[in-house]
């Protein structure tokens, strides 16, 4: 693949805003509406994607979360356990993790990698009041994971800031800062920023930026509380900061409920602090990925763009195939809400830990884990994949390039006007121009016959996914019109083959 210059991130924020209002046109567009016969038992619809003049938003690439420092079992607190990853995996492990996980294509895969401040990079220096290396070479082996993974940077983000700043003097527990008077809050804000400076210093770019995951939640990991009032005070003084020494990092809040939660609404309410943000993250982690077709994240977001920044599953069981779910979510957010990119949680969690099967996208064993009942095919220190999670995501990160541009698609409709919500299409065009869609069915019985219009006599190659498949090579079909018909809980990706 050829590479195309990247977009200066000060020009990318401005694409953003853009893309926001322009994406908008993609919800209310007009949908193609089946009988009411055919709404009772659906195997088959037909589809036009408009590549002609039905551009929506620039989806600029995913993101992960790396787990670099330990967690217990069940996050029930903070060991002093030094495990991690890269930290853990030997060279030829880590070397392919970069490339079979994160990277992927031969040019790029993951665009940014979320970085939990505080929980997973919580050293401290001698005052408790700056985040340094827990670890000798902590920060330098993320710098080498960007670098060898191609990963534009890390979305830095608060779990809890450093223990010199909060009310209870420790990274868990919840607790709150302090103290919220200017003066204090001033001086935070300069402590943040050289949190950040510890980062960019040791070649980790830093390209996004939040004050505080899930600041209405005490946890026994680490965490810290802000009411409505405490969270604007506190964004007020430490995000200009950010701004004035990162001028290209884009700024979100509030990393729970967006723009529609209390903290959200009182920075809605107050034009310095909506002014330095760019985008409102929401958690909606292992919902029905239905949510984005019936639920509202978009209106009262002013402008501003809106994305998940953190999916996963509580529980390795749910009530519908996690691999298509997390699937759909991805493509809902970014058809219904025009999302420009999507959070998956861990690449990798640890074989000793009860959260790993529903939060990763794969396993790795740290050198202390010597039960082998569990992931016995696991050695010490490599790694293997989590298939369900990871089979929903891999399609997107090898057939989603960056800056690739969302096309509107002309889909049948349920008699009261809903779209179907077990199958569901998305289309766009790659940087170079290829047109490439994605198409799914979550139906666990049914097969689902898609007749697509790409409007091109063109070929297209298939490639399909599901819970137990990866990257199945399907024959290639002729345009204009393709008739395609997809098993059971299976996702596929038509790309334009000439």
């Amino acid at each position: 693949m050829t590479h195309r210059p990247e977009p200066s991130p000060v020009r990318r924020r401005t694409l953003l805003r853009g893309a926001a209002v322009g994406g908008a046109a993609a919800v209310a567009a007009p949908l193609l509406r089946l009988p009411a016969a055919r709404a009772a038992g659906i195997d088959s619809g037909s589809y036009r994607i408009r590549y002609d003049n039905g551009a929506r938003q620039t989806i600029l690439g995913l993101g992960f979360e790396i787990q670099s420092d330990s967690i217990a079992s069940g996050n029930k607190g903070l060991p002093d356990l030094v495990s991690g990853v890269p930290f853990d995996l030997t060279p030829g492990e880590r070397t392919r993790f970069y490339r079979q996980i994160l990277k992927v294509r031969a040019d790029r895969g993951f665009r940014y990698c979320r970085l939990a401040l505080g929980l997973y990079h919580r050293g401290l220096d001698a005052t408790g009041k700056h985040l340094v290396d827990r670890y000798p070479g902590q920060t330098e082996l993320l710098a080498e994971m960007v670098r060898e993974a191609g990963i534009e940077g890390i979305a830095a983000e608060y779990w809890s800031p450093a223990p010199g700043w909060k009310s209870n003097n420790s990274f868990v527990k919840g607790g709150t800062l302090a103290s919220f008077d200017p003066a204090f809050l001033d001086r935070l804000g300069d402590a943040m920023v050289a949190d950040l400076d510890h980062l960019a210093a040791r070649g980790v770019p830093v390209v996004m930026w939040g004050l505080q995951n899930e600041p209405d939640v005490s946890t026994d990991y680490s965490s810290c509380t802000y009411d409505a009032a405490q969270y604007l005070a506190a964004f007020k003084a430490v995000a200009p900061k950010i701004r004035a020494k990162y001028p290209n990092v884009m700024i979100h809040a509030d990393s729970q409920h967006g723009w529609n939660g209390p903290r959200g609404r009182a920075v809605l309410a107050d034009p310095q602090a909506l002014s330095c943000v760019d985008a409102w993250t929401f958690h909606r982690i292992g919902s029905d990925s239905n949510q984005q077709i019936t639920e509202d994240f978009t209106s009262g977001a002013a402008g501003k763009l809106v994305f998940n920044n953190e999916f996963e599953y509580l529980r390795p069981t749910s009530p519908f195939d996690r691999t298509l779910n997390t699937a759909q979510s991805i493509m809902n957010w970014m058809t219904f809400q025009n999302s420009p990119t999507w959070f998956w949680l861990h690449a990798l969690k640890p074989t000793t830990n009860s959260e790993s099967q529903g939060y990763s996208l794969g396993f790795w064993r740290p050198p202390s884990d010597t039960d082998f009942g569990h992931h016995p095919n696991i050695k010490p220190g490599h790694w293997d994949v989590n298939p369900e999670n990871w089979n929903a995501v891999a399609g997107f990160v090898r057939y989603l390039p960056w800056d690739s541009v969302r096309h509107h698609v002309e889909e049948p409709v349920h008699e009261d006007g809903t779209p179907y919500r077990d199958h569901r299409i998305m289309a766009w065009r790659t940087p170079e121009g290829k047109q490439v869609f994605a198409i799914t069915n979550r139906s666990a019985t049914t097969p689902f016959t898609y007749t697509v219009d790409t409007g091109t006599a063109a070929a297209f190659q298939g490639h399909r996914f599901g819970p137990a498949v990866h990257n199945r090579t399907l024959s290639t079909v002729n345009g204009p019109t393709l008739a395609l018909t997809v098993p059971p809980l299976s996702i596929e990706f038509w790309v334009r083959a000439s």
